[in-house]
């Protein structure tokens, strides 16, 4: 019989674990299932873009995987039984379960809306194609001089804002951020970013804690009030809430907290890798939920099943950063190098070869789940029984 190892999600984690794994292992050996909802990879980091207008090339994961031994099953995954070791799953047939040998859990994350009233109800977001696709068709029905407030300044924050006002150069477009937009860079690249948002005509509100957002604007933990036609809130992810409904080991913002090799630390055969893992980096810090992170997570995860089902070493280096890369529209960006421990130096990247470099970093993550067959390692190994046996078992 064969080893079973299920994949939840898709994304850049799932599907980049996946086409990693068909490459490690040998075909007589697995059955590798990729299990997501949407019949197509989404490049999450290019949401801003959809929802700004732009259309994304659509990427069919029957495609990508056609040869690579990896099926592929369009469904939502509605529960996962650790301990029996069965996921449930929905399709426009109902449910079924699926049993599995070894989880990779990349379920992904979603917006944090941290109890603010009004945010469900009210406020877009590009959490996910859905989400982004909604956002667009209602940027589409606003006239000239609408007021468009993005809430949260982070990574995703500043994309969005800086998107939307580059293609939309008639709206009146404002970001709000709890502390200093973009205060955690260096200070030549904050200084860039600042100017970039002052060519764009992007209004800043620092300092701002939003207390309640309604159809007509948000209202600060101060009391003032921000006008908005359309409140897009970037505020924070949050780990996908079905990890919650199982007995794994979750740290306190609900991720699975992995060991070193991605392995679960309560479910020895199970993976978490992504926004879904709560993993230690180098600097003895979790890693922030993020791309710049995901795809290593995926190789780590992927290489240390590999490992322990073929006998061999098992990798277990931390992961650590190289750089943050921000675009600011189409033509301009900023690549912030920073430590591996994510703490920003003074090499600074900015104006259209930073705007370069993003788009080819988004292009090669793009590429490397979309051509999993191309890339190495190719030898894929056969499994060794007593290893694939011990990895199996629950409590192993």
């Amino acid at each position: 019989m064969k080893h079973r190892i299920v994949v939840l999600g898709a994304g850049y984690a799932g599907a980049t674990a996946a086409g990693r794994l068909a490459k490690r292992l040998h075909r007589d050996d697995v059955e590798i299932i990729v299990v997501n909802a949407d019949p197509e990879f989404v490049e999450r980091v290019r949401l801003h873009q959809l929802a700004a207008g732009q259309d994304l090339p659509a990427r069919r994961l029957d495609q990508i995987f056609a040869n690579s031994g990896v099926q592929v099953r369009i469904a939502w995954v509605t529960a996962v039984d650790t301990d029996s070791q069965i996921v449930t799953v929905t399709d426009d047939n109902g449910a079924q379960t699926l049993g599995y040998d070894t989880l990779v859990y990349a379920l992904g994350s979603t917006i944090a809306d941290y109890g603010v009233p009004g945010v469900a109800e009210y406020a877009h977001n590009v959490a996910g194609k859905p989400a982004a696709l909604r956002l667009r068709a209602r940027l589409n029905e606003l006239g000239e001089g609408a007021q468009v407030l993005i809430a949260g300044a982070g990574l995703t924050g500043i994309e969005v804002a800086a998107e939307i006002a580059e293609a939309r150069p008639d709206l009146d477009v404002a970001i709000a951020a709890r502390g200093g937009v973009g205060d955690w860079l260096d200070e030549k690249a904050r200084r860039y970013l600042l100017g970039a948002f002052d060519r764009l005509g992007i209004t800043i509100h620092e300092g701002t804690d939003i207390a309640r957002v309604d159809a007509h604007g948000v209202t600060t933990a101060a009391g003032a009030f921000i006008p908005a036609e359309m409140t897009v809130w970037t505020a924070g992810f949050t780990a996908h809430p079905l990890a919650q409904a199982t007995t794994l080991e979750l740290s306190d913002t609900g991720r699975i907290v992995v060991d070193a090799t991605q392995r679960s630390v309560s479910h020895p055969n199970v993976y978490a890798i992504g926004d879904a893992a709560h993993a230690i980096g180098v600097g003895g810090k979790a890693l922030r939920m993020g791309c710049a992170v995901a795809s290593p997570m995926a190789w780590l995860g992927a290489d240390a099943i590999a490992a322990r089902l073929t006998g061999r070493a098992v990798p277990d280096a931390p992961i650590g950063y190289q750089s943050q890369f921000i675009s600011l529209g189409r033509r301009d960006g900023i690549r912030q190098v920073v430590t591996p421990e994510d703490q920003p130096t003074e090499k600074v990247v900015t104006g259209r070869k930073g705007a370069r470099f993003k788009e080819l970093i988004c292009s090669i993550a793009a590429w490397c789940v979309v051509h999993p067959t191309m890339l190495k390692p190719s030898r894929r190994r056969h499994l060794v029984p007593a290893a694939a046996a011990e990895n199996t078992a629950p409590g192993s």
